[in-house]
Parts: C-alpha cells; sequence; structure tokens
C-alpha cells in the first residue's frame, strides 16, 4: 500500500511539474503595457519582466523636463515589475493551490 501511495504522489508532482512548466511557456508569450504620466511615458512587457519596448511623449524630450522624463521611466519600468510578478503569482497560485514552490514564478 506505501508503495502504490508515494507512486501515485511521485506521478502528481510530476504532473504538477509538467502543468508548471507549460504554464511557464505560455506566459513567457504574455505581453501587457503600462502607462504613466497621462500617457506621457508607455512600456510594453512581458511576464518574465522583460522591458520590450518604451514610448516616451515628445515634449518630454525637452532638456528642461529631464527630471520629469526620469521620474516617469522608473515609475512605468517599477509598474510594469510588479504587474508581471503580479500574473506570474495569480497563474502559478492556479496550479498550486497557492502553495510556493521554488523555481517556479518569482
Amino acid at each position: 500500500m506505501f508503495k502504490g501511495g508515494l507512486g501515485d504522489l511521485l506521478k502528481q508532482a510530476q504532473e504538477l511539474g509538467d502543468s508548471m512548466r507549460a504554464k511557464q511557456e505560455e506566459m513567457a508569450k504574455l505581453e501587457f503595457d503600462v502607462s504613466v504620466g497621462g500617457g506621457m511615458v508607455k512600456m510594453r512587457f512581458n511576464a518574465q519582466m522583460d522591458a520590450l519596448s518604451i514610448h516616451v511623449a515628445p515634449e518630454l524630450l525637452n532638456p528642461t523636463e529631464l527630471p520629469v522624463l526620469q521620474d516617469l521611466v522608473l515609475s512605468a519600468v517599477n509598474m510594469g515589475i510588479r504587474q508581471a510578478r503580479q500574473k506570474v503569482q495569480e497563474e502559478m497560485g492556479k496550479l498550486t493551490g497557492g502553495m510556493k514552490i521554488p523555481g517556479f514564478g518569482p
């Protein structure tokens, strides 16, 4: 009985691992946009926390607006990272029932 129970447990763990790897591959394809400063800085990210693109409103390219531009870019990057972490945690939580498993997710 112990071997059968252990075998079932190992099979379930393998299936969970396979499901989590598939979900990670799916999440790698997920992209989303963030916008700050009323749309003056827009960035596109993926769920792996990579910044894919940035758009800066031309009026921010004025040298007197440099501090504002720097603040908005940092804000957009941080917002994108937070959203990517949240999306990954939500999706992985669906698979694991909220249990945190090292190596899967942030």
